[in-house]
C-alpha cells in the first residue's frame, strides 16, 4: 500500500494528493484491531465493533491487490471473512459484533433493545439490514476473484457454506409478508429511543409488506429504519451477490446451495425489474428534473404499490448502481434514476447557499449536509470528465482544512 501511495502521489495536485496519501492507507493504519491465522477484526472506526457491510467496504479498496499474492493483504481477507462466517452463524439478523464475544463489558452496545432473535453479548447491535449479509458474500467474491480457494480450500470451508447457507435462509424467511407471518415474525425489533430512525413502527415488525419476491430490510446502510420494507438497492445488491455465490459454491462441490443462491438471485432481480421500476414521479420544471415521461427504480416499496422516491448517501444507493454489478452507466433506467437523484427531485440532494457544493446527503445527518461518499460515487459511475473533476473539486474544497474525509458536510 505503501508502494501504491508513493508511485501516485507525485502524480496528482498537491491537495488532491494529501487526501490519497492520508486517507487511502487509513483502514490498514487504524481500524484492523486484530489479525492472527484464520481471524481478523476490523472496527468501523469510531466505535470498536465491526460492521459486516464496513469491514467489506473499507477492505474493498485494496482488493486490486490481493491477486499480486502479499501473504499479510490475504491473511487479512481471510481472518476477515471467516470472522465474518462465525459471525454470521451466531447471528444472522445483527448488523455489528464485539471482538471478544461479549466476554467484557461493552458501554457503547445495544443489549436491552427489545429484539426477536434476542440480543447475546457477542452482538454489538441487532439491526437487520439486507446489505450486511450482502456485504459478506461480496468479500467471500473478492477473495475468489483473487485466487481461489486458499490453501487447501481453507476460506471456502465448511464453515463458510454453512454461513453462506444462513445468508439463503434468512433472505427466504424475509420475503413473506407481513400477514403471512403474523404472530410468528422471524425478526422484530424495539428501542427506547428519541430518535425515531432507531426503532420500528408496530411493536417492532415494521410498516406493511405483501409478499413481492423482494426482501424485507428492516433498515438501511444507514442503520436508520427503512420507511418501506423493500430496499431497492438493497435488493439489487443481494441480487448480484447470490448470483456471485452460486459460482463459487459450484465450484466448491456444493451444487444444491448453488442452486438455491442462483434461483433466489435471479427471481429477486425479476421482482425488481417487475416491480421498483415505476413512471417517474412529475416535479416542478425548477428542480431541473422529475418531467414524469421516463421510468426511473423507487428507493423503498412495499408490495402494495406505495413507493418511496429519494436515494441516500449510503451505499448500497440507487445511485451506485453501476458499482454493485447490477445496471451500467447506459441503461436508461439508470440514466434517469441518476438524473433524478442528482436533482431538487431527490428530498435528500442539497446545494450550498453559494453555490459551490451539491450532493447527496442523508436522512442520519440531517438536511443540508452533503457526504463526500456520495460524491465519490457521482464521480465513479459518471462518464463525463467535467462532472469527474466537479466532484474531485469538491471533495478537495470540503476536506481542506484537515486533509482528511469527513462523514458529511454543510
Amino acid at each position: 500500500m505503501d508502494a501504491a501511495v508513493a508511485e501516485l502521489v507525485p502524480r496528482l495536485r498537491p491537495s488532491l494528493g494529501v487526501l490519497f496519501e492520508n486517507c487511502y492507507p487509513n483502514t490498514l493504519d487504524t481500524t484492523v484491531a486484530h489479525l492472527d491465522a484464520g481471524d481478523g477484526f476490523v472496527i468501523t472506526g469510531d466505535i470498536p465493533a465491526m460492521w459486516l457491510r464496513d469491514s467489506t467496504n473499507q477492505l474493498m479498496p485494496y482488493a486490486p491487490f490481493l491477486a499480486r499474492g502479499d501473504p499479510d493483504l490475504r491473511a487479512l481477507f481471510s481472518g476477515v471473512l471467516r470472522r465474518q462466517s462465525r459471525s454470521v452463524l451466531l447471528d444472522g439478523y445483527a448488523n455489528a459484533f464485539n471482538y471478544d464475544g461479549g466476554k467484557e463489558p461493552h458501554t457503547q452496545d445495544h443489549q436491552d433493545d427489545e429484539r426477536h432473535p434476542a440480543m447475546q453479548p457477542a452482538v454489538f447491535e441487532g439491526k437487520w439490514e439486507v446489505d450486511s449479509l450482502a456485504a459478506f458474500l461480496r468479500l467471500g467474491r473478492a477473495v475468489w476473484e483473487a485466487g481461489g480457494a486458499g490453501e487447501g480450500g481453507s476460506d471456502f470451508d465448511e464453515v463458510w457454506a454453512s454461513a453462506v447457507a444462513r445468508v439463503v435462509d434468512v433472505f427466504e424467511e424475509q420475503q413473506a409478508g407481513t400477514l403471512e407471518e403474523l404472530g410468528a415474525e422471524a425478526y422484530t425489533f424495539e428501542r427506547i429511543t428519541a430518535v425515531a430512525s432507531d426503532t420500528r413502527a408496530m411493536a417492532g415488525k415494521g410498516t406493511m409488506a405483501a409478499r413481492s419476491g423482494l426482501i424485507k430490510s428492516a433498515f438501511r446502510p444507514s442503520d436508520d429504519a427503512t420507511v418501506l420494507p423493500f430496499l431497492v438497492p438493497a435488493n439489487c445488491m443481494a441480487a448480484v451477490e447470490l448470483l456471485g455465490v452460486a459460482e463459487i459454491l459450484s465450484a466448491t462441490g456444493r451444487p444444491e446451495l448453488a442452486a438455491r443462491a442462483a434461483q433466489l438471485g435471479s427471481s429477486v432481480r425479476a421482482a425488481l425489474e417487475r416491480l421498483a421500476v415505476m413512471p417517474e414521479p412529475e416535479f416542478p420544471p425548477a428542480a431541473g428534473a422529475g418531467s414524469g415521461k421516463g421510468r426511473v427504480y423507487a428507493y423503498e416499496i412495499d408490495g402494495f404499490g406505495n413507493a418511496l422516491f429519494m436515494d441516500d448517501a449510503n451505499a448500497p444507493s440507487l445511485l451506485s448502481l453501476p458499482l454493485l454489478g447490477y445496471a451500467n452507466t447506459s441503461d436508461p433506467v439508470y440514466r434517469a434514476t441518476r438524473q433524478r437523484v442528482l436533482s431538487r427531485a431527490n428530498p435528500f440532494f442539497f446545494e450550498s447557499r453559494d453555490g459551490a457544493f451539491s450532493g447527496v446527503g442523508s436522512p442520519h445527518t440531517g438536511p443540508g449536509r452533503i457526504w463526500p461518499l456520495s460524491l465519490i460515487i457521482q464521480a465513479l459511475t459518471s462518464e463525463d470528465e467535467a462532472e469527474i473533476a466537479g466532484c474531485l473539486a469538491q471533495l478537495e474544497a470540503a476536506a481542506a482544512a484537515t486533509g482528511f474525509m469527513h462523514e458529511a458536510f454543510a
